[in-house]
């Protein structure tokens, strides 16, 4: 089995971020043959400083194996060190349909708020089929805000193979179980997001222990002050999916645990929980930082391994249309 899945260098991570894709990396890389690519060439559909997206690359990378991701089981890398990646997306964007592009929801949406974007903007979604199938992915973990971004990609790969031949294996989906989204904090009925508009309701991976608990202290929960599950108290209901996957337990549990105790030791707890979670990743990731030459080691052999992989499937879209081989 063999799995894909790649993640923007934009925006500090977040504690939603790492129970709904990064955690499960960790635990799955043992037990299948697994590619997760830091996608820098989608980061700069929308504009980005270099200076800011090289460092935001260089951070992601020492996060995910500080995270828990062996690059010596995994393979970690940075997608624009693997050259194959824009020159299968082009071949493929010769065959892929201008108006299926169009339909794409998260185009519509951009291009409504963004004055002046780059025709990339239409196009990534070829550029992310390219990255599943360049390493004949069975499957790829995504969210549902993905769905028709991988349902394009599997469509690319069939009508690719029925022209050409068996060339790419079409991927099937995994996605996150109901619940394994966080909210946030100060509006638990909106996402944890990277980009929400006050950092006051995200729990970033890289925040100091003090900020941690002050952010769980000043949670939204509400009047009541039963401990409890329910579409009335959004609140205290993320707080307990929160502290259930941090310890890993069912919220059933917590429920229990808590019943009769008030918020203010509850959210004390969940503070507790999170800052003992993050503590060791946060020490890890502050040593890789620190050492960049093995950072750097890390990356060249991901990308060296990724590479392998790649080349061979590229070679084999091109013969398949017809380029005469170099």
């Amino acid at each position: 089995m063999r799995i894909l899945s790649g993640i923007q260098p934009t925006g500090d991570k977040h504690l939603g971020n790492y129970f709904g894709a990064i955690r499960r990396w960790a635990e799955q890389q043992h037990g299948a043959d697994c590619f997760h690519p830091i996608v820098d060439l989608h980061a700069i559909t929308i504009p980005k400083e270099p200076g800011e997206l090289r460092e935001s690359t260089l951070s992601l990378a020492a996060l995910l194996v500080a995270c828990g991701l062996d690059p010596a089981v995994a393979t970690v890398f940075v997608q624009s060190h693997v050259p194959e990646h824009p020159r299968l997306a082009w071949v493929l964007e010769c065959m892929t349909p201008y108006g299926d592009l169009r339909r794409m929801p998260q185009y519509r949406e951009k291009s409504a708020k963004e004055h002046g974007f780059g025709v990339a903007l239409l196009t990534y979604p070829v550029l992310q089929a390219a990255d599943i199938l360049l390493y004949r992915a069975d499957a790829v973990p995504v969210g549902e805000d993905q769905r028709q971004h991988l349902e394009l990609a599997r469509d690319i790969a069939q009508r690719f193979n029925n022209r050409f031949g068996d060339v790419f294996t079409v991927p099937a989906g995994t996605y996150p179980e109901i619940g394994a989204k966080l909210m946030d904090l100060q509006d638990p009925t909106s996402r944890m997001s990277t980009s929400a508009d006050s950092d006051a309701g995200v729990l970033r991976l890289l925040d100091p222990p003090d900020v941690i608990r002050r952010k769980l202290r000043s949670a939204v929960t509400d009047s009541g002050r039963e401990i409890v599950r329910s579409p009335d108290k959004p609140g205290v209901t993320n707080l307990i999916e929160i502290l259930a996957a941090t310890l890993g337990e069912a919220p059933e549990a917590i429920e229990t645990r808590y019943e009769g105790q008030g918020y203010g030791t509850f959210k004390a707890d969940v503070a507790e929980a999170v800052v003992g979670l993050l503590e060791p990743i946060q020490r890890r990731y502050g040593d890789l930082r620190a050492d960049s030459d093995e950072l750097h080691r890390i990356l060249t052999v991901g990308a060296e391994k990724a590479h392998a992989v790649a080349a061979a499937t590229l070679a084999r879209a091109h013969e398949a249309v017809g380029f005469v081989a170099p």
